[in-house]
């Protein structure tokens, strides 16, 4: 009797501990964020707004529940535009222009 006591004692008290564990690792799972790199996080707090320096590449804190990151991507990427032009004496000429530009937000 006194060991069935001693093992409902023993379970109870390891229940106890995986959900204080299993809190605890949810709390840190949510608090965590990942900018990876090429990226910028512009974090938005509910009480100041929209925070005025952006966070770079890394991982980082934030309270869970009042603040939100928004991750932008700011690579540039290049556009090549071309284009087939004739010249006086009826030749064919390929034109070709690549521009390296951010992507619009």
């Amino acid at each position: 009797m006194g060991s069935q006591q001693a093992a409902v004692s023993f379970l109870s008290n390891l229940a106890k501990a995986a959900f204080g564990l299993g809190t605890a690792a949810t709390v840190l799972n949510t608090s965590l964020y990942t900018v990876d790199g090429g990226e910028r996080a512009v974090i938005f707090d509910r009480f100041r707004g929209v925070m005025e320096q952006t966070v770079g590449e890394g991982t980082h804190f934030l309270i869970p529940i009042l603040q939100k990151p928004h991750i932008f991507d700011i690579r540039t990427k290049p556009h090549t535009f071309s284009s087939i032009s004739g010249t006086k004496d009826l030749q064919m000429v390929n034109l070709t222009l690549r521009v390296l530009s951010r992507p619009e937000v």
